[in-house]
């Protein structure tokens, strides 16, 4: 069932957004050769907890951290660890979420470990266009699969496989709530957009195939083929007249 969100629970899930975007900047500044990613997901935890939140991922069926940590051809759910030491010319997609007075807010940012190809720059920069020209489709009146079918048609339009087996989400009181956002297909399907829902639009793009596996952890999931993959992620909610996202960090320019 789809939930629309009253006033006072936008307001919670803006502070949820708000402390999610904080810890996001922690762990961008942290980025660096020589850092592991056990280092970062502490950093995360510890800047969600100083904000009076508690992290949504930390034994979330299990899962065992505060972060995705997901370097290079690791699309999502890379587990942190301190064997896993960032080195020059990596990328990592980092998905943190935090819950603050019973209310989720979740995002991902794929970052640049040093100097990085510029085929890989490209990759990562349009995997944020991605989700861009998906909110401009996310409006009132529009069906939900409008919202899908401009994330997909952009990126495989330049060739891009948009993983499938995952998907976008409805958020709210639980971090995956109805409906799912996949990132492709058809244009006018779908329940209608209305104002006060509440959606985790969340392009997962990869340079080669759109293929990926699970790896025996049960948790990290892979590129078939080994190629890079990026991931843009934002809780956003429905306004009279289009969307807010609810978890830009201070001084990020993300533009709706």
């Amino acid at each position: 069932m789809i939930t629309i969100k009253s006033d006072r629970e936008i307001a919670l899930m803006k502070e949820a957004g708000r402390i999610t975007a904080y810890a996001h900047e922690q762990v961008r500044k942290a980025i660096r050769p020589g850092i592991s990613t056990y280092e970062l997901d502490k950093i995360a935890y510890n800047a969600i907890i100083s904000c009076g939140a508690t992290p949504s991922f930390l034994n979330y069926q299990g899962y065992p951290a505060s972060i995705c940590a997901s370097v290079n051809e690791v699309v999502i759910h890379g587990i942190p660890s301190k064997k896993k030491i960032l080195k020059n010319g990596d990328i990592i997609s980092i998905d943190i979420g935090a819950i603050y007075h019973g209310y989720h807010g979740d995002a991902a940012r794929t970052h640049f470990v040093g100097e990085v190809s510029e085929e890989v720059k490209t990759l990562v920069s349009m995997t944020k266009q991605a989700f861009y020209e998906g909110i401009k489709m996310a409006k009132p009146g529009n069906r939900l699969s409008d919202i899908s079918h401009a994330i997909g048609t952009f990126a495989e339009g330049l060739g891009y496989g948009v993983v499938r087996d995952f998907t976008g989400h409805g958020i709210g009181q639980h971090m995956h709530e109805d409906p799912a956002v996949p990132n492709y297909g058809e244009a006018g399907h779908g329940p209608l957009l209305k104002k006060g829902m509440c959606l985790a639009i969340e392009p997962m793009i990869n340079l080669g195939t759109y293929r990926v596996k699970i790896l025996s952890d049960g948790w990290t999931t892979v590129t078939t083929d080994g190629a890079p993959s990026a991931h843009f992620e934002n809780t956003i909610v429905i306004t009279d007249d289009g969307c807010e996202i609810l978890t830009k960090y201070e001084g990020e320019k993300i533009d709706v």
